[in-house]
């Protein structure tokens, strides 16, 4: 008998998955926090050898597709606002159960930098561009994989700005040189992540995100 991991895996390699990169477009807003995730895309489509992103004006967004793990995958960064990310995925997403295949990695102010996490059908936790996905495809049964962006102190405490004013200079802000490091080292993560829930599924994935690491 198919264990779950197997029938998730096998659902996987009969439909396109399509995983989204959450960000701002342009120049202004490259290596800035919110664009944590849109960074994240960009690097799984480098070590997969994804062909160039080309722009498919019918979702306002940069695509490229290829194959990763045998199941057929499409990134995409979507060059709409952060705000209305949900209107590139609504064009590519159309029903409930293509969302279930559905990947969002994005950036989250509640976790500290260097770290990620994984979830499925959970809320947005208030982040702008999650809430306008799920408002468009009216459903929150979808994978996210969130990036931390924020600082915390030597004893771990985060230490996340308050105000809106301050939020979002914070982060549409660009990463200090001191962050790199980390930043690259989640970026990295959430890329093997992305690798094993296209080849060993969700159970496997969760297993790798939701681990503390160093």
């Amino acid at each position: 008998m198919q264990t779950r991991a197997r029938v998730a895996r096998a659902t996987l390699a009969h439909m396109v998955v399509v995983i989204v990169g959450l960000g701002n477009p342009g120049a202004a807003y490259a290596k800035t926090r919110h664009n944590a995730g849109r960074m994240a895309v960009e690097l799984v489509a480098k070590q997969n050898n994804f062909d160039g992103f080309l722009f498919k004006k019918s979702a306002c967004a940069l695509v490229t597709t290829g194959s990763i793990g045998g199941v057929k995958t499409m990134l995409v960064l979507p060059e709409t606002m952060m705000n209305l990310s949900g209107r590139s995925v609504l064009t590519l997403v159309k029903s409930r159960k293509a969302a279930e295949k559905l990947v969002i990695i994005r950036d989250d102010l509640d976790m500290p930098l260097g770290t990620i996490k994984m979830t499925f059908g959970h809320g947005s936790g208030g982040h702008k561009g999650v809430e306008s996905v799920m408002r468009a495809i009216k459903t929150k049964n979808f994978v996210q994989i969130k990036i931390g962006v924020s600082s915390s102190t030597a004893k771990g405490k985060l230490k996340k700005p308050s105000g809106d004013g301050k939020v979002i200079k914070y982060i549409i802000g660009k990463f200090s040189p001191k962050e790199i490091p980390p930043l690259k080292k989640a970026l990295k993560k959430a890329a093997t992540v992305v690798n094993l829930f296209l080849d060993k599924g969700i159970e496997k994935a969760m297993q790798e995100a939701n681990t503390t690491w160093q």
